[in-house]
């Protein structure tokens, strides 16, 4: 059954390998590790895919983390099998190949490239509100509309949500997460940068 972990840890050399080590002997595989982002307070935040054996619950990795001094846990939970931590290239690959349906295809593939629960692309309507275009299953019936000029965090509408947003000319997309963890701000410039992208594909800015 696959998790993913996300992780705070001292930015020094054999951390990582002590959180390995201590997760290993949890009883849990662990399949990938991403470094996330590189914090002001001389710690790293990297997301760690685990695989557990059918019947093993996550407590045991969280004590085991526990142990461990500077790591602290900061969310885990189930993961899609077969996804991967690493795939914006991937993602582009795709969106290269059918540049008349970039907006569509970049809906689908963001909730396990950004590793999200739900996407909407939504337009304003003449009240001001909200028009939600385009969603992937799991999306909420009614979502907020803001007004931002760049991919940004945003208060949620619903306190079981954390959400973020990306404008996209007279559009946004949506994108949230049931319970968190909070959107990072690598991660936050990163949907934006690939939403950028996204556009360029569609107008011929990119590839042949």
């Amino acid at each position: 059954m696959p998790f993913l972990l996300r992780l705070e840890l001292p930015d020094v050399p054999g951390s990582l390998g002590r959180v390995a080590s201590a997760i290993g002997e949890s009883g849990a595989d662990i399949e990938a590790i991403l470094i996330v982002e590189k914090t002001d307070r001389g710690t790293a935040i990297d997301d760690v895919l685990l695989e557990l054996p059918p019947g093993k619950m996550p407590d045991s990795v969280l004590s085991a983390c526990a142990t461990l001094d500077g790591v602290k846990v900061l969310w885990i939970s189930r993961y899609a099998a077969g996804t991967n931590l690493t795939m914006d290239l991937e993602l582009v690959e795709e969106l290269t190949a059918h540049p008349g349906e970039t907006h569509e295809r970049m809906l689908r593939l963001m909730p396990e490239t950004f590793r999200v629960d739900w996407a909407v692309r939504a337009r304003k309507n003449s009240h001001g509100e909200a028009e939600i275009v385009d969603h992937t299953g799991a999306a909420p019936e009614e979502v907020r509309w803001f007004d931002v000029d760049r991919a940004s965090h945003v208060e949620s509408w619903d306190d079981n949500q954390v959400v973020c947003v990306v404008p996209l000319g007279s559009e946004i997309f949506l994108l949230g997460r049931r319970g968190g963890p909070e959107f990072l701000d690598s991660e936050v410039a990163r949907m934006g940068h690939l939403v950028a992208l996204s556009n360029s594909i569609r107008h011929g800015g990119f590839g042949s």
